[in-house]
């Protein structure tokens, strides 16, 4: 089924839509939410998640991108999820990505929607700037939390090239941010 029609039940509140997505989407999010957690459980239940989400925000929201908008939802659930249980056990490569990006990224007040918006502006800017495997190599990392070692195979590149990437993307990240006054 295509994305419109999916979006059409949606619309119409069809209970098929959830399942429509299911189908087309289901292995794609619980591969996203595994890949945050390391629990199979725990991804199906941020999937599911994800299709409650969907449900009670299309419509109003009539996203360009389905899968794109699906797996930022599935994404935050995780992540949500994974603070939760944070405490009693630790997905270490998820814990590196985040220490990796932390030097570029200034602290910003939760609650502060205007400047969140600004940094997400910028950061789709930057993102957009990029060469397209300096892209692709940055978004395995930092959205998809693909390790250093699944990038390399993903990408057909050597453990040096993708870290080599990744360092240079994240300087270059800094000084943007650091240009437009989110820098640390």
């Amino acid at each position: 089924m295509e994305d419109k029609d999916i979006l059409r039940l949606y619309f119409e509140r069809s209970e098929y839509a959830v399942e429509e997505t299911k189908k087309k989407y289901g292995n794609m999010l619980r591969a996203l939410a595994a890949r945050i957690l390391s629990d199979r459980r725990d991804a199906e239940e941020c999937e599911n998640d994800t299709y409650l989400g969907a449900w009670r925000t299309i419509p109003p929201q009539n996203p360009q991108n389905l899968p794109a908008y699906l797996a930022r939802i599935a994404r935050n659930q995780a992540l949500k999820r994974y603070e939760f249980l944070r405490a009693g056990k630790r997905n270490r490569e998820l814990e590196v990505s985040f220490e990796e990006l932390e030097g570029c990224l200034a602290d910003i007040e939760k609650g502060d929607a205007g400047r969140e918006d600004e940094l997400a502006d910028s950061l789709n800017d930057f993102l957009g700037n990029l060469e397209k495997e300096n892209r692709r190599v940055f978004l395995l990392r930092y959205w998809y939390c693909l390790s250093v070692r699944e990038i390399t195979a993903e990408c057909e590149m050597t453990r040096s090239q993708v870290e080599s990437r990744l360092f240079r993307t994240r300087s270059k990240l800094r000084q943007f941010l650091t240009e437009r006054g989110f820098g640390k």
